[in-house]
């Protein structure tokens, strides 16, 4: 069955810069449309900037050696990934409090998106470069984003992150095909999965709330695309390089990414429902539903 009726791709990044008020709804609906078909939008200089003792955060020394992120729980107020002083926590709990009200402003006045749900925020203090994965965590590999233990339901993850490195260093990305095309590849191979299992995993823990059928078909899809070394090797791909004091905002669970290689990085994550998009029928849900004839909401 048909994906959806193609679409010309959009560019691979649109340079923006922050307004200091809200956009017109013209210009936010053309950004909309921008973001929703696949593209990447770049926020120029000045976008967020360290102060006070933030510059001393950006090390490696922070990291606890054990996860690739320092990461804030708003749900919990819980800082994980992390060692340090009870100050250094603290310092680093505020840097990363700062930096979501950042985003949260930076999403209103560009795209106005409500209700935004935010989720976790983290640094990323470490080099992506060379960090030892499997093929399931390698994100150097093309994916879209679908979280095992934080089921959406459906909704969209939207992405806020800033190149923070002080020494002139990009983060580097590589930007895959459109969401449809890897859909048309891999939506023949997704399954139902097994009856019970996601109350299961809900029951003890494992999953914060129940995985719907989507989260299912997302997790299998996330794993066919990193596994498959016909399509990491052959995908087209473009080369996306982010420099120092640019941010970006991305709905990573529609554009297959590899994060290639850079250090020192905050990011934002925020849940949003399908409804809130300008065109909700472009979202991976709708999607995946017209390409396998069900339900999975």
């Amino acid at each position: 069955m048909s994906t959806a009726t193609q679409e010309p791709p959009p560019p691979v990044a649109t340079l923006v810069d922050l307004p200091s008020a809200p956009l017109a709804r013209p210009r936010r609906d053309e950004l909309r449309d921008l973001l929703e078909t696949g593209a990447i939008l770049v926020v120029r200089p000045p976008a967020f900037a360290l102060i006070d003792v933030e510059p001393a955060l950006l090390s490696p020394d922070w990291s606890d050696g054990v996860d690739k992120n320092v990461s804030l729980d708003p749900a919990t107020g819980r800082l994980t990934g992390a060692r340090g002083t009870p100050a250094d926590l603290g310092a680093i709990v505020r840097l990363l409090e700062r930096f979501a009200l950042w985003s949260e402003s930076a999403v209103e006045r560009l795209l106005g998106y409500a209700p935004l749900e935010r989720a976790r925020t983290s640094l990323r203090p470490v080099e992506a470069e060379g960090r030892p994965a499997d093929w399931r965590s390698d994100d150097t590999r093309l994916h879209v984003d679908a979280f095992p233990s934080r089921p959406t339901r459906g909704r969209r993850i939207l992405r806020v992150f800033v190149n923070l490195h002080p020494g002139g260093r990009p983060r580097v990305w590589l930007v895959g095909p459109p969401f449809a095309s890897v859909v048309e590849r891999y939506a023949p191979r997704l399954g139902r999965g097994a009856p019970g299992w996601s109350r299961l995993l809900a029951l003890v823990g494992a999953t914060r709330g129940r995985r719907s059928a989507y989260d299912r078909a997302m997790l299998e899809l996330h794993d066919l695309m990193k596994a498959d070394d016909a399509f990491q090797g052959s995908a087209p791909r473009t080369r996306l390089e982010l420099p120092p004091g640019h941010a970006w905002i991305v709905l990573s669970d529609q554009v297959p990414h590899a994060a290639i290689s850079g250090q020192h990085a905050l990011e934002q994550t925020f849940h949003m429902a399908v409804d809130a998009q300008l065109r909700p029928d472009r979202s991976p849900l709708r999607q995946l539903e017209r390409a396998l004839g069900r339900r999975l909401s």
